[in-house]
């Protein structure tokens, strides 16, 4: 029989687990973390609540509450998971969601189209710029495919024809915020907003550069307070010290 895992990374976009990658490969090394991946097709409404009741499905299934961590729009499904089953969650960490949990960068795309008379390429290669700051011809061309992908298959409640919003408010579980002082997209109001909504085991952490993607640019630096967190939230990092952590 397989270990429940202490940590869950929520994944609801294929082409961008890239950028989990990093992080998740070191975290695996100090505690127990498993992917859960949410695959939408194309004739699939983009409609995170179906992700939140698919997510349900396996939770009810483990023995115990988890510790729960997504990205953008997968943060955002942990964000709506927990406020409707705080008891399965021993605590919540956000990468790149702000106070107005449903920004995210199809927000961004979205509002660009409707200002601008761009193509879809000629936007997305703008918002290469403003995700991964300048790159070389080749490497904004892969990435335009990648963001392509994520308009087509992610659960992002956004679309040309409307764009959704969520109503900040406390969480029901302890709650880790993380984002980058250097990203346009979620900038530091957006995090800095979630001040008002913080519990006293809450925390918000930012990351001095890195832009939306912070944690596939310096993974080493976003684990450590990641798992100062959960071991503060009773999290038993077998044979880890403080040391270690910090290694």
């Amino acid at each position: 029989m397989s270990k429940i895992p202490d940590v869950l990374w929520l994944n609801t976009s294929p082409s961008l687990q890239v950028f989990n990658r990093r992080l998740i490969r070191y975290l695996s090394r100090k505690v127990l973390i498993a992917e859960w991946d949410y695959l939408q097709t194309p004739d699939d409404p983009c409609d995170p609540e179906i992700a939140v009741t698919l997510l349900h499905d396996y939770l009810k299934s483990l023995s115990k509450p988890i510790h729960l961590i997504g990205h953008s729009t997968s943060g955002l499904v942990g964000l709506m998971y927990a406020h409707k089953y705080p008891e399965r969650v021993k605590s919540l960490t956000l990468l790149s969601v702000g106070v107005h949990p449903t920004v995210d960068w199809q927000a961004h795309y979205y509002v660009h189209r409707h200002l601008l008379p761009c193509s879809r390429e000629i936007t997305l290669t703008n918002m290469v710029k403003s995700l991964f700051g300048e790159q070389d011809r080749k490497i904004t061309q892969n990435l335009v495919r990648i963001l392509e992908r994520d308009l087509d298959l992610s659960p992002s409640p956004h679309s040309l024809l409307k764009r959704q919003s969520m109503i900040p408010s406390e969480v029901p579980v302890p709650l880790m915020v993380c984002g980058s002082n250097d990203d346009t997209i979620i900038d530091r109001n957006l995090i800095q907003g979630w001040q008002p909504f913080l519990k006293p085991e809450d925390r918000i952490w930012e990351c001095p550069e890195g832009r939306y993607f912070f944690h596939h640019f310096s993974p080493l630096n976003v684990a450590k307070p990641l798992l100062e967190f959960w071991q503060e939230n009773s999290l038993v990092l077998s044979d880890i010290t403080p040391e270690a952590i910090a290694s």
